[in-house]
């Protein structure tokens, strides 16, 4: 049915319909580049990995369906229908190099575990600008070294942070007092120095043990 024409010589409603029409493209267009940073993100992070063991082996990307990447091993999607992960968990896989800038990428994901492998070099004082919405983040047993970075405080959401089993040194930042949610934290077995930040001694002593440099409560008082 041809629909009439308005005095100006336009159908009804033609405004509405293409404004509708370019709203849709331009959300399309937004997911799927949100879609295609976490495949690139999962793509880079692989090969910037040494993997011995071949655990990420299963890790192809010439699988372009929905969702393709949520069955990784590893990996959890926020919805198994798209490729948007919320968690990365490689423990104990024998991993080397350095934490992944790559990690940029993967802009939603709240939790990332990458204890027990080998990785070396610092903690990227980045990190919460790439993952700002981090809730658990687990570098514990590692061969990471240099300072904890103050600007892990910007991840606000942080409800566990576990750097135990590193080569960490120098003082623990004054702004971790600022993690207002955190309910795990441990940085036990590294050669930190210096005197614990008070909102941080209500954590069990065992989370700064192994840190011979280190005072106050838990642990004995400074001087």
């Amino acid at each position: 049915m041809k629909l009439p024409e308005d005095l100006g010589g336009r159908k009804p409603g033609y405004g509405l319909i293409l404004s509708t029409i370019i709203v849709f493209c331009c959300v399309a267009v937004s997911s799927a580049g949100v879609v295609e940073d976490d495949v690139k993100c999962l793509r880079e992070v692989k090969k910037s990995l040494t993997d011995p063991q071949e655990n990420l082996s299963s890790w192809s990307f010439s699988n372009n369906s929905l969702g393709f990447i949520c069955k990784f091993v590893g990996v959890l999607c926020w919805n198994e229908m798209e490729n948007r992960i919320i968690s990365l968990a490689l423990p104990d896989m024998k991993l080397s190099g350095t934490i992944p800038k790559p990690l940029e990428y993967c802009t939603s994901m709240q939790t990332l575990d990458l204890s027990g492998n080998r990785l070396s070099g610092s903690i990227p004082s980045q990190i919460c600008t790439w993952l700002p919405y981090l809730v658990t983040l687990d570098l514990s047993d590692n061969d990471l070294s240099g300072p904890i970075p103050a600007e892990l405080a910007n991840c606000s959401y942080l409800n566990n942070l576990v750097l135990a089993g590193n080569q960490l040194s120098g003082v623990i930042p004054y702004q971790l007092s600022n993690l207002a949610r955190l309910k795990k934290f441990s940085v036990a077995n590294n050669s930190l120095t210096g005197k614990i930040p008070s909102a941080l001694g209500r954590f069990d002593k065992a989370d700064f043990e192994g840190n011979s440099g280190l005072c106050g409560r838990p642990l004995g008082s400074c001087g």
